[in-house]
């Protein structure tokens, strides 16, 4: 009898186990951490333990031992929204909305220094409840199969920034100067940024049970968004931060690819070609260097930004559109030259709704240009690795448009052009499994 009612329990506890389990996949809380626990139906189901990292090989990204071209967008609120149950939703919409259009890669915030929400209280001391936030995001990517570019750190004020790091280090007694641009020489400073990434890089995911260094779901760390040194337009002072950081991050993760997160200006050590091809003669004097920056040996791609309508505020479309093809074929073309075979990845792109005399197809006819100079790289195993768009917001989130918000499902034609962007990619084998998925699920 003992053995027939241990039976009987046996049997209640896996049936109220299934249950659970089914429970919180609806709540997007499963436990990765065991193999019996699989991802939600539909879901992509190449994200195993066996999950390939994305590696480069000289110029060019390979997954799975087929190079791999990005056609991606930026969510940089994904942390931020994953943090209340009540707004987790929209990264699932929005997860499910880009892989509907075969999107692969997406960029996003995974720093929140000192604001609303903040993952970092002050140097050193998180909120377990926004890591947790992270932990989900990162889920949520590999049950779509998508790859993250996670930055980690702000030039502008947003989400804390370099501004948060100067102030924490001034109120603490210890800065140099109150001067934002401190963030990259106060050694007090570069200390709380490397406890920060060592905190960040060997998180254990509470739901996968895996560090995020070992994590292939990333797909790459980028230093900061946008950084700027000012107050030192020789560039040597942003050299050395990226240098160290870039040291500092290789230290404790060689697996994952690193990028800077710069714009894209050529400075000082530039040829004078290259110079001629920045937006403006002031552009020079951000304290930014691009093909020095980006040959440093531990920066694995090289990042460019591209802004037309705020860099050219008097030009027409035609001017813009000829800027797009020089800014981004230099670019792709330094990747194989300037920097003696590095991929390179326009990792945001944009057209801005508020521009006076804004059309729809005016955006279209940009993001096409984009598009089609990243394909020609590609079909010819160049340095372009892809682009990512800025940015894709799901529905019902006006807060968080910024006049180059993207909702697909209210955007036909924005949906089309990513879409067919995906297809043409997905034709070059960028990836067996992904390419197949896409060719089949998206591209019919």
């Amino acid at each position: 009898m003992a053995a027939c009612n241990g039976l009987f329990v046996y049997h209640i506890l896996g049936l109220a186990s299934l249950v659970a389990v089914f429970y919180f996949s609806l709540l997007g809380e499963v436990d990765l951490r065991f193999p019996g626990l699989l991802p939600s139906p539909g879901a992509s189901q190449s994200h195993d333990a066996s999950l390939p990292f994305v590696e480069r090989r000289g110029a060019q990204l390979f997954l799975g031992g087929r190079p791999f071209y990005i056609n991606g967008w930026n969510s940089y609120w994904l942390m931020d929204q994953a943090v209340e149950p009540a707004s987790r939703h929209r990264v699932s919409d929005m997860f499910r909305a880009a892989t509907g259009m075969g999107l692969t890669v997406c960029r996003t915030w995974a720093f929140n220094d000192g604001a609303y929400n903040a993952l970092q209280l002050s140097p050193g001391h998180f909120d377990e409840r926004v890591f947790k936030a992270l932990d989900r995001v990162v889920v949520e990517a590999r049950r779509h199969g998508v790859r993250l570019v996670l930055s980690l750190a702000n030039n502008l004020e947003a989400y804390g920034g370099k501004t948060q790091y100067v102030r924490w280090a001034w109120d603490e007694g210890v800065g140099l100067t109150a001067s934002n641009d401190s963030f990259f020489f106060d050694p007090a400073i570069r200390d709380y940024f490397k406890v920060y990434l060592k905190a960040l890089l060997t998180r254990t995911n509470h739901l996968t049970g895996m560090q995020y260094k070992d994590d292939p779901t990333i797909l790459a760390w980028e230093l900061m968004n946008e950084p700027r040194c000012i107050t030192d337009p020789s560039g040597n002072t942003l050299q050395r931060w990226i240098e160290e950081m870039a040291g500092y991050v290789k230290s404790i993760d060689r697996r994952h690819l690193l990028t800077v997160g710069t714009e894209g200006f050529y400075g000082p050590t530039s040829p004078p070609e290259k110079l001629s091809v920045n937006p403006g003669h002031w552009f020079n004097n951000y304290g930014l260097d691009f093909i020095r920056n980006s040959k440093i040996s531990d920066i694995d791609f090289a990042s460019v930004h591209l802004y037309p309508d705020t860099w050219l505020l008097h030009a027409n479309l035609e001017e813009k559109l000829k800027f797009v093809t020089q800014w981004v074929s230099s670019h792709f073309e330094d990747g194989d030259t300037e920097l003696g075979g590095k991929p390179v990845v326009l990792t945001e792109f944009g057209l801005s709704h508020l521009v006076k005399g804004f059309e729809q197809s005016q955006r279209d006819a940009f993001y096409k240009s984009v598009y089609d100079i990243v394909h020609e790289s590609a079909k010819r195993g160049g340095a372009g690795a892809g682009a990512i768009v800025w940015q894709l917001a799901a529905e019902d989130m006006e807060e968080y448009h910024d006049g180059f918000a993207i909702v697909p499902s209210e955007t036909p034609s924005m949906q089309k052009l990513l879409t067919e962007q995906s297809c043409r990619l997905a034709a070059l084998r960028h990836g067996e499994v992904e390419a197949k998925r896409i060719l089949k699920a998206v591209c019919g």
